[in-house]
């Protein structure tokens, strides 16, 4: 089984929440190629074993996704100290590791009242991880279609939700300060990529910037304009790493040195 077939499973297995659920990451920039307004590149995606889905944490989901999951094949695998504790939902080594997380926004402090670290939660029977800056990847979804013509061996067409490519670039920026040096470069990798798919649509991203994703950050947009202008003033090393990362392509830093400013 290869990780589309994997993926296929998955797709299957969460069918009732679709419109609840938001593919997210890799996978996330992955599907946003699938789009028809995207170029279509003549390199692969950056490979990511885990699937990252997000959700919002107030509103209500029905039903037991974590039994649906295991009807379908995947286990769950726990860990941490956490209360409930962290948990991938994979098939193992069936397919290499291919796994599933859930990710929710983290809000407040970080902090319980009891003091312990507010980090995971349980909904709908599956632990979920509380991550910082995730509220913007739910703000107005792309909808992608999939099925064996995009090479998901489905058995009929689904749709589902995938993290808007703006949101996608947005995070990305946010999250830096959390991340190790060698996911801020591939951060910048995604965000690069992410402009090379739609670069015709550089305008309505910019529309959408002031209508929808400002208003949604709040006081943060500032600082994704600051932190765009930084990340991509100079050939640095994180931009150098990143231009290393893509094996199927010779990327110059210069090149993913293009800067990403909403205006």
């Amino acid at each position: 089984m290869n990780d589309l077939e994997a993926f296929a499973r998955l797709v299957q297995a969460l069918a009732p929440w679709r419109q609840q659920l938001i593919f997210i990451g890799g996978w996330g920039h992955r599907l946003h190629r699938l789009d028809p307004r995207a170029n279509r590149p003549g390199y692969q995606p950056v490979f990511t074993r885990d699937t990252d889905l997000a959700f919002a944490n107030k509103e209500p989901i029905e039903g037991d996704i974590k039994q649906a999951l295991m009807g379908h094949g995947f286990q769950e695998e726990l860990s941490g100290d956490h209360r409930p504790p962290a948990a991938h939902y994979t098939l193992g080594d069936e397919v290499g590791g291919f796994y599933a997380e859930f990710l929710t926004p983290l809000a407040g402090s970080g902090r319980k009242r009891s003091g312990e670290a507010d980090a995971t939660m349980t909904k709908a029977g599956i632990s979920a991880q509380k991550i910082r800056h995730l509220d913007v990847l739910l703000v107005d979804p792309w909808v992608i279609s999939l099925g064996p013509q995009e090479g998901v061996p489905l058995p009929a067409r689904a749709d589902v939700h995938v993290a808007n490519p703006l949101c996608f670039m947005v995070q990305k920026f946010l999250i830096q300060q959390y991340r190790p040096a060698n996911k801020r470069a591939q951060d910048v990798l995604y965000i690069y990529d992410t402009i090379e798919l739609f670069g015709a649509l550089l305008d309505e991203f910019n529309a959408h910037w002031h209508a929808s994703v400002v208003p949604a950050l709040g006081g943060l947009a500032d600082e994704v304009q600051k932190l765009s202008a930084q990340t991509f003033a100079e050939v640095n090393d994180m931009v150098r790493e990143a231009a290393r990362i893509p094996a199927d392509r010779n990327l110059s830093p210069e090149q993913s040195e293009r800067p990403v400013r909403p205006s």
